[in-house]
């Protein structure tokens, strides 16, 4: 079985074609303003990747904030699912001893409770400005004047504790300014910013319930720094991440798309 899962975001819109459960083909392209547009063309270089073609693809699941566009961009879509549902079955699906997941993207943090289906037991989400998010550590970079891929090892260098009390991305601007002006180190002051961070997933993940085997998925799971932060505030001793964490909605997606299909063969 051949299945499609598209998980199109406010900054990326992501493709993963699967064959019985494991990853042919993937693309990540830009949304833009255009979601339509945006969802086609991750579509069609996922195919492509896959080297398949739409006729070999037997479902399709859209996930994300534009979900509701995947099903005017690509016909043969059948679901549509939460980010809740779709990160829980992609963290049962990459760690099948996995009961707790936390994703965090560009715009927003989220955590699930799961069962060992990948059915989410409980959740949390963190919709407080960029706080808590990837949009969140880009512009502290911004502030800082280093690159993005820079600050996450930075950070990693750095053993000091310097507390950030903004909820805002806009006030921890002034903040890590003030830090800069008061000649803090930069390596410090990169820390601080991923432990705020952090500690925001942490919180959402401490009120659903922590177990030991804790999935991270999102494009900040590439982030050593952040990855770093969150193992030290959940007080254990490994974050699991799959290879290709930023695809992890799509993924779920996927597997809902290949269970509704055989769901489907069964009626």
């Amino acid at each position: 079985m051949i299945t499609a899962g598209i998980d199109c975001g406010a900054k990326n819109t992501k493709t993963v074609i699967m064959r019985e459960g494991k990853i042919v083909g993937k693309a990540n392209v830009l949304t833009g303003f255009d979601q339509i547009k945006a969802i086609k063309a991750s579509y069609e270089a996922a195919l492509k990747d896959a080297a398949l073609s739409d006729g070999d693809v037997q479902a399709v699941c859209g996930t994300g904030s534009g979900k509701n566009a995947v099903k005017s961009a690509v016909g043969k879509t059948k679901d549509l699912v939460n980010d809740i549902k779709a990160m829980a079955r992609a963290a049962v699906h990459f760690f099948p001893r996995a009961r707790t997941v936390a994703d965090v993207g560009a715009e927003e943090g989220r955590a699930a409770k799961v069962d060992e289906r990948g059915n989410a037991l409980d959740f949390a989400i963190n919709e407080k400005c960029a706080a808590g998010a990837g949009a969140f550590i880009e512009a502290m970079s911004r502030a800082l004047e280093t690159p993005l891929e820079q600050l996450g090892p930075l950070a990693l260098t750095s053993d000091k504790e310097i507390p950030m009390n903004a909820q805002c991305a806009i006030f921890a601007e002034s903040e890590v300014v003030g830090l800069i002006h008061g000649k803090a180190e930069k390596q410090d002051i990169s820390k601080a910013i991923h432990d705020a961070v952090a500690s925001r997933i942490v919180s959402m993940i401490r009120r659903i319930g922590v177990n030991e085997d804790v999935v991270m998925l999102g494009g900040v799971a590439h982030n050593p720094g952040f990855v770093e932060a969150m193992k030290r505030q959940l007080g254990i001793g490994e974050l699991h991440i799959p290879e290709i964490p930023e695809f992890g909605m799509a993924v779920g997606a996927a597997v809902v798309a290949s269970e509704q299909r055989m769901v489907g063969s069964l009626g």
